[in-house]
């Protein structure tokens, strides 16, 4: 089967009044079948609880509480980089954005004033540079943190559609990053500026950063924008957590040119863990 046919079912289905309804669920404090749910989750997707801080399944009051759960200090010691992995999960693609062309998969890529809303200015500045797109399966932890340290000038929420992201689908849809609702956080570092696109899709109840809390819900269907400056400075270190998904998802990142010289380990559909190196500075930068 073709991955166009495989993925038509998602055309037709009510994904927004899914996504609803799976986020309230998750939210839900059931008691023990919140924990049976969970029993069952952690073994249909082979999550490791051992390197979780709390691994006791039946502590966790919502499935919520469980799927955001922190890791025990030091399951991931950051690596000797410039730039870290934020996530863990597995490389969908990365590479150079030609011109403001992000390539999503074979036959497929989108740009990157899409992916950021509509903000041609601020899409300019990632003109040939770098891009990095991060899946989070269903077993993955699901905190992001920062691949360097940085501070948040603009938060901006786009709203979408609410595909999958799994690898079939990215084959499938085309723009899919760019259709999805997704938060868009703009940072500046050391290095230049850089963005950080959480990704929403079917079924993600929620995305939350640790300076605003939960962004969605609520859902207005139009585009929202948070500026900080000085008097409402976000300042956030290296490996610092930065947001999280409620149910899993994916991460795109976009840094300029001549920025981000990847680490010559990664190769598409590898996996990764929050705090390996992901690359260095870029020769001449």
């Amino acid at each position: 089967m073709s991955d166009r046919l495989a993925v038509l079912p998602q055309y037709l289905l009510p994904k927004q009044a899914l996504t609803i309804l799976a986020g309230k669920l998750a939210s839900a404090e059931a008691g023990s079948l919140t924990t049976r749910v969970i029993r069952w989750f952690v073994g249909r997707y082979g999550v490791n609880m051992a390197e979780a801080a709390n691994p006791d399944i039946a502590s966790y009051p919502s499935f919520n509480e469980f799927f955001t759960r922190p890791l025990k200090a030091g399951a991931r010691p950051l690596a000797e980089a410039d730039f870290l992995c934020p996530v863990d999960g597995a490389i969908s693609q990365f590479g150079a954005i030609e011109r403001d062309q992000i390539f999503q998969a074979k036959g497929h890529s989108y740009s990157t004033t899409a992916l950021v809303g509509g903000d041609r200015q601020l899409a300019e500045q990632f003109e040939n540079g770098s891009f990095a797109t991060l899946y989070l399966s269903p077993r993955d932890y699901h905190r992001i943190h920062m691949p360097c340290a940085g501070r948040l000038t603009r938060m901006i929420y786009v709203p979408g559609a609410l595909f999958s992201v799994n690898p079939t689908t990215a084959r499938g849809v085309p723009g899919l990053f760019a259709r999805n609702e997704r938060v868009v956080c703009v940072f500046e570092s050391a290095f230049g500026p850089f963005v950080l696109v959480l990704v929403g899709a079917t079924i993600v109840g929620s995305m939350a950063t640790v300076w605003h809390g939960v962004v969605n819900p609520p859902r207005p269907g139009v585009v929202r924008e948070w500026r900080y400056d000085d008097s409402t400075s976000v300042d956030l270190k290296k490996g610092d957590e930065m947001g999280r998904f409620l149910l899993g998802s994916t991460v795109v990142m976009l840094f300029p040119k001549d920025t981000l010289a990847f680490n010559p380990a990664w190769a598409p559909a590898g996996a990764i863990r929050m705090g390996e190196a992901m690359g260095r500075v870029a020769a001449g930068n």
